[in-house]
């Protein structure tokens, strides 16, 4: 149920707030409130209890904050969404901050899903790779680790293991003879017979035992079958497991945390300077599997304990939790927070910050490196503010600008156009803000036809209020560059963007850069060691860096269909398929016409025109 004041009209910015008459109907009902500024913003979410009384205390002036008061004042109106119970007005409360960021909130800015190591179980000879999203496949999911590295290097270890196979389906299908993985002892080459299903599943038993922490039973495990090959007189395999036993407990000492059994996640916090660093620590099944930094967003200096208890409601919020979590600092609704995260996961969910022995050192530890996290940042931002600073003295800002945005274009010859679109603010790249644009319909090699296509969709898209205008606009290139995206401006009624281009030196060396203004004929000057040089150095390599990746994705993403698309009546899902079912170009080439028959939905008129048009190249 929303409930929005009746004063809350399209000209809020005149009309101020009645708090008054809003209270008086504010239910006592627990729920979430969204405080909206005059141009309809969401800048605050809060959850309650009691919705009236919690919304009232906003508008009592000795009990307000000044970060309250401030916020206050911004308010043109409240909007309610009453819920149930407390937890699911806390579940809700989270979606929304995800969802909108809200200025006022501490939001958990880093939301990409972690990965796991997945093993598929539903094969005969199961396959071990990293997974990130939802658990959709049939198998094992361990995990989740702290970034894709970790997982991969877990991965590294388990090949010197036991060398189960990592290769996708697709290619484990179609292999004729051993990779290099088996020649090197990486993988037993199941996919040519060289083992049985019954010896490649102890490999599988062995790998599942690791990644569920029981080290100590794999190695019994190992000891006994090594005693029983070398009762047999099979010497060369009982040394082969020992060398197996002496490299998994040097992998286990280096992963193993003493006094840990379970799943744990260490999570400490530290503030300094109107900045928080949350550092994470994730412990399964007794392995410590590596740590997380993230820097929340804040607008103001908050306590540990607040920034903890809003991480770990967005953090979990689509995650499972371990079993415990242990804390720098306890948020005041721990209780809350325990019985919505247990529900979650389905078994218990412990809060705790009093830890001793070998919990507080690793508590002690993740301290540590939050702070020292925090220092690292505050210092990369004063540098960076250094930099804003210096170019809004070269460039002759009135302010300071706050969000600067870079074009490039890459092509090869003219073909296959890419255009890339990077966004820097005060606090570095914003790559969650970067574009690219796929160029068409231009003669091949027009740069600045590339220019001006990209620059107005992009401010096209401005317009829709899809992104925040930029304070000044980088394109890599001269004077033919920045009239192609001034003249894109010109056709849009944009007026407010100052446009600046970065045109290489006479040597293409870095530090010899031209910038030219629109609408000036001669390059500007900078100072010599200008920081600011060094800001726009770093958005124009990085556009570049950008568009150079999307033109290699579409160039090859053209050379594999480029000649399966030359044949008439061949769509693009029966492309996918015979490419699947083939495995590859090579494949199809080398079928005959009975072959091609055989795939769902391949006609043997479309059969024989492939046939044709591969054999038909072939002569040329």
């Amino acid at each position: 149920m929303s409930v929005t004041p009746a004063t809350a009209t399209s000209d809020a910015s005149t009309i101020p707030f009645d708090s008054a008459t809003f209270l008086k109907n504010l239910t006592t009902r627990p729920g979430i409130y969204k405080m909206f500024n005059a141009q309809g913003e969401i800048i605050y979410v809060g959850k309650a209890k009691n919705l009236k009384n919690r919304v009232a205390s906003y508008f009592k002036a000795q009990t307000a904050s000044p970060k309250q008061q401030v916020m206050m004042s911004k308010v043109a109106h409240i909007e309610v969404t009453v819920t149930h119970t407390e937890g699911e007005a806390l579940l809700l409360e989270c979606q929304q901050i995800k969802r909108h960021k809200p200025r006022y909130n501490i939001c958990l800015r880093d939301d990409k899903s972690f990965p796991y190591i997945y093993l598929s179980t539903d094969h005969d000879f199961p396959q071990i790779t990293t997974l990130r999203g939802a658990k959709k496949l049939p198998g094992k999911y361990f995990g989740p680790y702290p970034s894709a590295g970790a997982a991969r290097e877990s991965l590294k270890l388990l090949q010197k293991l036991f060398p189960v196979r990592q290769c996708e389906d697709s290619v484990y299908n179609h292999r004729t003879r051993p990779c290099l993985e088996h020649q090197i002892g990486r993988c037993t080459a199941p996919c040519v017979g060289l083992i049985d299903k019954a010896a490649y599943a102890l490999d599988v038993d062995s790998t599942i035992l690791f990644l569920e922490g029981k080290g100590g039973v794999l190695i019994e495990q190992l000891i006994a079958k090594m005693e029983r090959a070398a009762n047999t007189l099979d010497y060369e395999q009982a040394a082969t497991i020992r060398d197996q036993i002496a490299r998994l407990r040097i992998v286990l000492e280096k992963q193993f945390v003493q006094g840990e059994k379970g799943d744990v996640d260490i999570i400490a916090c530290a503030t300094k300077l109107n900045a928080a660093c949350v550092q994470a620590f994730f412990i399964r099944g007794g392995q410590h599997l590596g740590n997380k930094v993230f820097f929340p967003k804040i607008t103001d200096e908050h306590d540990p304990a607040a920034i903890i208890e809003a991480f770990v409601a967005q953090y979990y919020l689509d995650r499972q939790a371990p079993y415990e979590l242990i804390v720098s600092h306890e948020p005041e609704d721990s209780a809350l927070l325990t019985e919505v995260l247990s529900a979650q996961a389905k078994h218990a969910v412990t809060i705790t910050g009093r830890v001793r022995g070998e919990r507080l050192k690793w508590l002690q530890m993740a301290v540590t490196n939050a702070e020292n996290a925090l220092l690292g940042k505050l210092s990369e931002k004063s540098g960076i503010y250094a930099r804003y600073l210096s170019l809004q003295q070269e460039l002759g800002c009135m302010d300071m600008p706050k969000r600067l945005e870079c074009f490039d274009i890459s092509h090869t010859q003219g073909e296959q156009t890419v255009a890339s679109c990077v966004v820097f603010d005060r606090e570095g790249p914003v790559k969650s803000a970067y574009r690219r644009f796929n160029i068409t319909g231009i003669t091949a090699g027009d740069d600045y036809a590339a220019i001006h296509q990209a620059v107005s969709r992009r401010f096209k898209r401005l317009q829709q209020g899809e992104h925040a205008a930029p304070d000044i606009l980088f394109i890599d290139g001269g004077k033919g560059q920045v009239k192609a995206a001034q003249k894109a401006l010109e056709e849009l009624a944009i007026n407010n963007v100052m446009i600046v281009g970065v045109s290489k030196g006479p040597d293409r060396k870095p530090g010899m850069e031209k910038l030219i203004l629109a609408g000036q004929d001669r390059p500007m000057d900078i100072s010599a060691g200008a920081s600011g040089l060094l800001l726009i150095q770093h958005i124009r390599d990085e556009a570049h860096r950008f568009a150079i990746t999307g033109h290699r994705q579409r160039r090859g993403k053209a050379k594999k269909q480029s000649i399966l698309e030359g044949i008439p009546g061949l769509g693009a899902k029966r492309r996918q398929q015979l490419l699947k079912q083939f495995g590859g170009l090579q494949g199809i080439a080398q079928a005959g016409v009975d072959a091609l028959c055989s795939i769902d939905g391949i006609s043997r008129c479309v059969a024989q025109r492939i046939y044709e048009h591969f054999h038909h190249q072939d002569g040329n």
